[in-house]
């Protein structure tokens, strides 16, 4: 909660970087990706999601990105010569990351660092790099996937429409975002939308999409809970089946587009006996069992402040569930090898079946 409440301000503080000390290295890493043809973005964990939203931000502004998780990169992909490659993480240590730098530098490529560690692999053998000075969570990517999050969508839009016309709305948006923090906790105290041990599904589109992912995975590191997560088209083309009594799913609403849809996807999913969560701007108060009314952001930048309501309820759905979100039971902080789960290497027997 403590990592939580201090995101705001570190949001802030990051914007602030990249439009001050940091905005040297935003501009020199804008100039790599309009220099080259072909640009792949990449990450691994929160910071994979985090990379969704940039991509999101590329797409728009008519720049197509290859998009691809940091362990498909390394191992299935063969990287084109004289690419950029712009890589997201905290620590700039975690093994795929690691190891994929040395497959840069054979494939002649070019890295942009994104990271909260200066010190870190990524850091130092990246061409440019841009460090967010952010303190690092106590356990789960909290304030390092929203600064991470922020930077690498400011070089989205820095290379592509520009960042400083963003810089000062979303500063205001943030900041009342912040103010809104205690009323959204009381929304959830007084919600019975959380449940222990009910089916959680995460609906969004777009940017928002970063972070409908990473609600999947803040129920699964602090809840210690499945859940699924998945655009709202792909889940109307199928997966509805599996709408039943007592299910909950969080909606993402966009600012501006299939608003009247989603809405509608809301109201049907409640016909059909879920309990709903939304999170948007300007929503209608009966439009779902629990409402999160967001303050106006930037178009297309929802996505920065709409994560704060889910990180909220994953940490109280923890305490309802008599779980420690604060501690990893299975998962290192940082992962630095590629074998098993718990640490060591597991060797088959010839002979076995």
């Amino acid at each position: 909660m403590q990592d939580i409440v201090r995101q705001p301000a570190e949001m802030q503080r990051t914007i602030d970087f990249l439009t001050g000390p940091g905005q040297d290295a935003l501009e020199q890493a804008s100039s790599l990706i309009r220099s080259v043809g072909d640009v792949v973005i990449t990450g691994i964990g929160a910071s994979w999601n985090a990379a969704l939203s940039a991509g999101a931000l590329f797409d728009l502004g008519a720049r197509p990105v290859y998009m691809q998780e940091a362990g498909e990169l390394l191992h299935f992909t063969a990287i084109p010569r004289g690419a950029v490659i712009v890589a997201i993480s905290r620590t700039g240590r975690s093994i795929e990351i690691v190891q994929l730098l040395a497959k840069a530098r054979a494939s002649g490529a070019t890295i942009i660092g994104i990271t909260n560690s200066a010190d870190s692999p990524l850091a130092r053998e990246s061409a440019v790099a841009i460090v967010v000075p952010a303190a690092l969570d106590h356990a789960i990517s909290v304030n390092a996937y929203s600064t991470l999050l922020i930077a690498a969508s400011a070089l989205a839009n820095s290379a592509t429409t520009g960042f400083t016309s963003v810089a000062k709305p979303l500063l205001r948006a943030i900041g009342e975002a912040g103010k809104c923090l205690s009323s959204w906790q009381k929304q959830l105290e007084e919600s019975n939308w959380l449940a222990s041990g009910a089916p959680y599904y995460f609906l969004a589109r777009g940017g928002s999409l970063a972070t409908c992912y990473e609600a999947r995975l803040l129920w699964e590191e602090g809840v210690k809970m499945p859940a699924t997560a998945m655009s709202t088209s792909a889940f109307r083309h199928g997966p509805q089946e599996i709408v039943r009594h007592g299910m909950r799913f969080c909606l993402w609403i966009d600012q501006a587009q299939m608003r009247d849809q989603d809405l509608s996807v809301a109201h049907d999913l409640r016909e059909l006996g879920a309990s709903v969560m939304l999170i948007g701007e300007n929503l209608p108060r009966n439009a779902g069992d629990l409402v999160f009314q967001l303050p106006t952001s930037p178009p297309h930048w929802q996505f920065v402040i709409d994560v704060l309501p889910v990180q909220l309820a994953a940490e109280r759905l923890s305490k309802l569930s008599g779980v420690d979100c604060d501690s990893f039971r299975i998962c290192s902080y940082v992962v630095e090898d590629e074998y098993g789960l718990l640490g060591k290497k597991a060797e088959a027997s010839p002979n076995a079946d």
